[in-house]
């Protein structure tokens, strides 16, 4: 049931999901690695544009070589390098992702990880990466390739008496809490055996390079799966204040609530004493790829389609109902300047779930609160897409939906209720029943999510 073909609403969805397609595609993982680094011979060679200086690497006077690979971009980014190494440098590796390899490398350990919650895999995977991280020398150099969603692919708890039961109810917790990202990670750096710098700890000698594929803002790349290499800049104050502020531990599980209950200062003087300055003294890491180049990618399309462009990235981490007011007042002033228009926004929204919620994520969630400011403006060209770049949005098959001025008064000719819908956190049900899903499928990227809003013309108020 979406807008009939030919209309002004048909063209401006097929115009967003143009936009935000091209956007995938223009953030090749590939592509991202060639014009980063390259070989020369058994040589690494790092291009000068890259985050820190050009560098040259010599790969083969090395005795061993290790590949740590998770998030989930884990399996591109993996494919993306071996399919660049030379044939004379052999290695050996961890990976987890979200779904089996379908053809195996023998020297890579392959783990499906659990997102957003970790699984058996999980805890797997990162026994695996410690114990071959333990073999590692200064003769050892080590890729890691980091993404979104290593938290809970790559994990396993400090406490060993902590179960894996207790670690998904611990991970479901901080989820639903409403805390912002930054707050969950630091949180959960002081929880995990592999977070907060710990997986360089297990390699201090060791030569290491972490590749990044960037779901956080650029000022806050520790945030990535929860900073594994790099060092640790939150504080256990820090980390018990968030704990407080949100009333988590008589959330959590009764191991879990006692071990934040009991850590000892030395925890977080791991991460800052001798063997930490060894270990980051022999860390380099590059950005791959942000969400940066997402959103610019975005723009450039939005640009050859004849749009006005506006990127208003502000409501990043905010509540997802917030962050819809905040747009659509931004969007109404604009689109009264500008006939038409296209206003951007990228990161990512903040969702507090209900005990039992139903079947989205935020993206749908803020389509459809969305929908409803949009509903006042029936008749006009107005739409808005809001999709994540990993294909996935909450526990739906959807990256996310597309609302227009039409969406609330179709949903209800299907017997829906779409404010019964938005507080049950059940929307993507009603979104593919009108046909407004943005079906991807896993993408094997993750660089965060894209809001797209668009108008064609200027009407009056």
């Amino acid at each position: 049931m979406t807008p009939d073909p030919g209309t002004e609403l048909e063209t401006l969805h097929s115009a967003a999901q143009d936009i935000f397609l091209q956007a995938l595609g223009a953030c090749d993982i590939g592509k991202a690695f060639d014009r980063h680094l390259h070989f020369e011979g058994t040589s690494l060679i790092r291009h000068p544009s890259s985050a820190l200086k050009a560098v040259t690497i010599p790969l083969g006077s090395y005795k061993k070589v290790f590949i740590i690979s998770f998030g989930k971009a884990g399996m591109s980014m993996l494919n993306a390098l071996l399919d660049r190494l030379p044939k004379k440098v052999h290695v050996r590796g961890v990976c987890s992702a979200p779904e089996a390899p379908k053809k195996r490398n023998w020297r890579i350990r392959y783990f499906t990880g659990g997102h957003p919650l970790p699984n058996e895999e999980s805890f797997a995977a990162a026994e695996a990466a410690l114990k071959l991280l333990k073999r590692a020398r200064k003769d050892t150099f080590i890729f890691f390739l980091i993404s979104g969603g290593g938290s809970a692919m790559l994990e396993l708890p400090r406490n060993p008496k902590i179960s894996l039961e207790d670690t998904i109810a611990f991970h479901e917790t901080l989820i639903a809490s409403g805390a912002t990202i930054t707050e969950i990670n630091t949180i959960r750096k002081y929880f995990s055996a592999v977070k907060g710098g710990r997986l360089a700890l297990a390699a201090p000698a060791a030569e290491k390079l972490s590749l990044l594929l960037a779901d956080v803002p650029l000022k806050d790349l520790g945030a990535v799966a929860s900073s594994p290499t790099l060092p640790d800049q939150s504080t256990l104050e820090e980390c018990r204040e968030v704990l407080a502020r949100y009333h988590l531990l008589d959330k959590f599980p009764s191991a879990v609530r006692e071990y934040f209950e009991s850590i000892p200062p030395e925890v977080a003087a791991e991460t800052h004493g001798a063997t930490a300055e060894e270990a980051f003294a022999h860390t380099q890491f590059d950005t791959l790829l942000s969400n940066h180049d997402f959103v610019n990618a975005a723009r450039d399309r939005a640009q050859q389609l004849g749009f006005r462009v506006v990127i208003d990235n502000a409501c990043d981490d905010w509540d997802y109902a917030d962050a819809s007011r905040y747009l659509l007042k931004r969007f109404h002033e604009l689109r009264a300047e500008h006939p038409r228009l296209c206003l951007l926004s990228s990161g990512e929204v903040t969702v507090n779930l209900s005990p039992q919620p139903g079947c989205g994520g935020r993206n749908q969630q803020f389509a459809l609160t969305s929908a409803f400011d949009l509903a006042k403006y029936e008749g006009q060209p107005l739409a808005i897409l809001s999709a994540g770049s990993d294909g996935i949005d909450g526990n739906s098959p959807a990256a996310g939906a597309i609302a227009d001025t039409t969406t609330i008064s179709r949903a209800r000719a299907y017997h829906f209720d779409p404010e019964s819908n938005l507080t049950r956190f059940d929307t993507c049900p009603l979104f593919s029943a009108l046909g407004d899903t943005i079906m991807t499928g896993p993408t094997g990227n993750n660089l965060r999510d894209l809001r797209i809003l668009l108008a064609t013309r200027e009407e009056a108020k």
